[in-house]
C-alpha cells in the first residue's frame, strides 16, 4: 500500500507540532516543505511521521544515533529563532533533515557530524532534494567548526552533559545556542546568548532527548 507522505506531513504539524506551544509560522511551513521520509532508509519510510526518534543507525563500536522526535525538534528550533540571514551550525546533523529545515529559515547552514557514513548519506541527501544552502562536513562535535564560523546561531542536535566553551567562542555578538543539558527527565532546553561581553544561559523548559555523542563529562574518581 503507498503512503501519501504529503497528508502524514500535515498530520505531524498539526497533531504533533501545533499542539505543543510551536506557533511560529515560518517553522511550521518549514516543516511542511521537508520531506522528512527522504532522510530514513526505505524500509522506515512508513515511520517517518511518527511521534518518535527514528533510529539512523547503529554503530557496533558507538552510540545509536537517532533522527529526533518531531515536537522536541520544532521546540528547540523556535527557542533558536533562527532569522533569514542567520549563519547556522547544526551540530549532529545525522542523515541531514535538521540541516534541511534549519536550511529554510536561515541563509545558510553547516551541517557537522561526527560519523563519516553518516555525513555521506546527508550529503546525497541533501544534494538530490535540492537542499544547496547546506554543506556537510566533519568533525568532532564537541570541538564545532570554528573554520566556517562565528556563527548566529548553534543547533546541538542532542541532550549534552554541558556545553563547551569550545562552541561559544563560535558565536557572533548576539549568537545564540540551543541545547538540551542533562538525559531523560531532567533535560533542560536551554538558551545561551552571546551577548559580546559573555555568554549568559537560561533553562527554557523541560525536554527529553536522546544524548549526543562526544559530550559526556569523564567520571570523577576521589580517594
Amino acid at each position: 500500500m503507498g503512503h501519501n507522505f504529503d497528508e502524514l506531513r500535515r498530520a505531524m504539524v498539526d497533531s504533533q507540532v501545533r499542539t505543543t506551544d510551536v506557533t511560529n509560522l515560518r517553522i511550521l511551513d518549514a516543516l511542511l516543505s521537508v520531506p522528512r521520509e527522504a532522510f530514513v532508509a526505505d524500509r522506515l519510510k512508513p515511520f517517518a511521521y511518527i511521534d518518535d526518534d527514528i533510529e539512523i543507525t547503529a554503530a557496533a563500536a558507538g552510540a545509536h544515533r537517532y533522527m529526533m522526535e518531531p515536537s522536541p525538534f520544532a521546540r528547540l528550533a523556535q527557542l533558536a529563532d533562527v532569522k533569514p540571514s542567520d549563519l547556522v551550525l547544526d551540530i549532529g546533523c545525522g542523515t541531514g533533515y535538521s540541516s534541511a529545515v534549519l536550511s529554510k529559515l536561515g541563509s545558510a547552514v553547516i551541517a557537522l557530524e561526527a560519523d563519516e557514513d553518516l555525513a555521506a548519506r546527508a550529503t546525497d541527501i541533501l544534494v538530490d532534494n535540492g537542499f544547496d544552502n547546506v554543506a556537510v562536513v566533519t568533525g568532532a562535535f564537541e570541538k564545532g567548526y570554528a573554520s566556517e564560523g562565528p556563527y548566529d546561531v548553534i543547533f546541538v542536535g542532542g541532550a549534552v552533559d554541558e556545553v563547551p566553551g569550545a562552541l561559544f567562542d563560535q558565536l557572533k555578538d548576539g549568537g545564540r545556542l540551543v541545547a538540551v543539558e542533562g538525559y531523560g527527565p531532567s533535560g533542560f532546553a536551554t538558551l545561551y546568548v552571546n551577548d559580546g561581553d559573555f555568554v549568559s544561559g537560561r533553562k527554557a523548559f523541560n525536554l527529553s532527548v536522546k544524548p549526543l555523542p562526544g559530550f559526556q563529562r569523564e567520571p570523577e574518581f576521589s580517594l
